[in-house]
C-alpha cells in the first residue's frame, strides 16, 4: 500500500463519529458514585466537642466530662445541647442514666458551663420523658442553689428549667416541689408562682401540702411556707381551704415565731406573712369566728410591737397610733388586748 493511501485511510478513521459516553448518554451527567461503607465521622459543633457518629455520640460526649481538663467542659455541654434536640438522642441520655452526670457542670466554676447546662436541662424539660427523668435524678437540689447564682444568667436559666418543672404537664406540681429536697429554694418558686396565679397551686391540695411546714423546726421552711400561704389565701377559694384546713390556728402560733438560728429581719418576714393570711382571710364570716375563736388580736398587737422594731414599720404604724391608743381607753376591752396595745405604743413611740 502506498504512502499517500495509508493517509487517506487514517484520515477517513479519525472522522469516523465515536460512540456516545455513559455520560453522554445520561444527559452529560456524571454518575453518583457508589457509596462506601459506613464510617464514623467526626464533626464539629460549633464551638463545641468533636461528636462522634451515631449512638457513640452521647456516651463520647459525657465520657469527656470525666477528663480532669475543665476547658472542655464548655465545649462538651454545647455539644449536648446541640445533640438533645434530637429525640433520639434526649431519650438516650435520659434512659442511659446519662442525667445525673450533669450535676457536676451545675457546680462547675465557670458559670458559661452552668448556664448551658441548665439550657441543656430546658430542653429536655420540654419533653414528658425528661420531665420524669429529671424528677427521679439528683439534680433538683443542685438546680434551687442555682436560684442564688452569683451570674444573672444562670439564674434565669434555672428559673426557666423549675417553672416548666411546675406548670407543664407531667411536671411535679406544687405537691411534687414541696416534697423534693431543697425545700426552701422551691417554697420560693412555688410563692412566686403562686402570686402570679394561685389557681394551679390550690388545684394540687397547696394549702393541705403547706399546712404541716408552718411548724417545721427550721426557720426558713416556715418562712417560706408562710409566704406561699399568703399568695395562696388570696382567692376566695384559698381563703376557704384555710379554713376548712384549720390553718389558723399555726398561723397565729407564727405570729409569736422567734428562731436564735435566725435573725431579727427573718423573724419579721413570717410574722408579716402570718399576718398577711389573717388579714386576707378574716373578710370571710368562718375566718372571722375562727379568729375570735383563738383570740388572735391580742397576739396581733405583740405581733405589731415586734414589727415595729423595725424603721420602716414604725412609720407605718404612727398612722395607727390613735386607734391603739383607743383600745387602752376603752373600759369594754379586755385587759390582756389593754396590755398588748399599751406594749404596742411604746414600742412604736419610742426614739433612741
Amino acid at each position: 500500500m502506498g504512502t499517500s493511501e495509508a493517509a487517506f485511510k487514517n484520515t477517513r478513521k479519525s472522522e469516523r463519529p465515536q460512540k456516545e459516553s455513559t455520560s453522554s448518554r445520561q444527559g452529560g451527567r456524571n454518575p453518583a458514585p457508589r457509596p462506601g461503607p459506613a464510617s464514623p465521622p467526626s464533626r464539629m459543633a460549633g464551638t463545641g466537642a468533636p461528636v462522634a457518629y451515631g449512638r457513640l455520640a452521647v456516651p463520647l460526649l459525657f465520657s469527656e466530662l470525666q477528663r480532669p481538663d475543665g476547658g472542655s467542659r464548655l465545649r462538651v455541654v454545647t455539644s449536648l445541647l446541640d445533640l438533645v434536640h434530637d429525640p433520639q438522642r434526649l431519650y438516650q441520655t435520659v434512659t442511659g442514666g446519662f442525667l445525673q452526670q450533669l450535676q457536676v457542670l451545675l457546680k462547675d466554676e465557670d458559670p458559661s458551663v452552668r448556664t448551658k447546662t441548665c439550657d441543656l436541662l430546658e430542653v429536655v424539660c420540654r419533653h414528658r420523658l425528661g420531665r420524669q427523668g429529671l424528677l427521679m435524678s439528683p439534680l433538683l437540689p443542685p438546680l434551687c442553689e442555682l436560684l442564688d447564682d452569683s451570674c444573672a444568667s444562670c439564674r434565669s436559666s434555672a428559673l426557666r428549667v423549675l417553672d416548666l418543672l411546675a406548670r407543664l404537664p407531667a411536671g411535679p406540681g406544687p405537691s411534687r416541689l414541696v416534697q423534693r429536697p431543697g425545700g426552701v429554694q422551691l417554697l420560693s418558686l412555688l410563692t412566686s408562682c403562686s402570686r402570679l396565679d394561685p389557681r394551679p397551686a390550690l388545684r394540687s391540695d397547696g394549702v393541705s401540702l403547706l399546712r404541716p411546714r408552718l411548724s417545721h423546726p427550721t426557720g426558713g421552711v416556715r418562712r417560706g411556707a408562710a409566704a406561699a400561704m399568703m399568695a395562696l389565701s388570696v382567692p376566695e377559694d384559698g381563703k376557704l381551704q384555710v379554713c376548712e384546713q384549720q390553718v389558723l390556728r399555726l398561723i397565729v402560733s407564727l405570729l409569736k415565731d422567734q428562731d436564735q438560728d435566725q435573725d431579727q429581719d427573718q423573724d419579721q418576714d413570717v410574722q408579716t406573712s402570718a399576718a398577711g393570711v389573717l388579714m386576707n382571710t378574716v373578710v370571710t364570716s368562718t375566718g372571722k369566728q375562727q379568729c375570735l375563736d383563738l383570740d388572735v388580736v391580742p397576739v396581733l398587737l405583740d405581733a405589731l410591737a415586734a414589727l415595729a422594731e423595725a424603721p420602716a414599720a414604725r412609720r407605718l404604724l404612727l398612722q395607727q397610733l390613735p386607734l391603739l391608743v383607743r383600745r387602752t381607753e376603752d373600759t369594754r376591752e379586755d385587759p390582756l388586748v389593754q396590755e398588748a396595745a399599751r406594749t404596742a405604743i411604746r414600742v412604736i413611740t419610742w426614739t433612741p
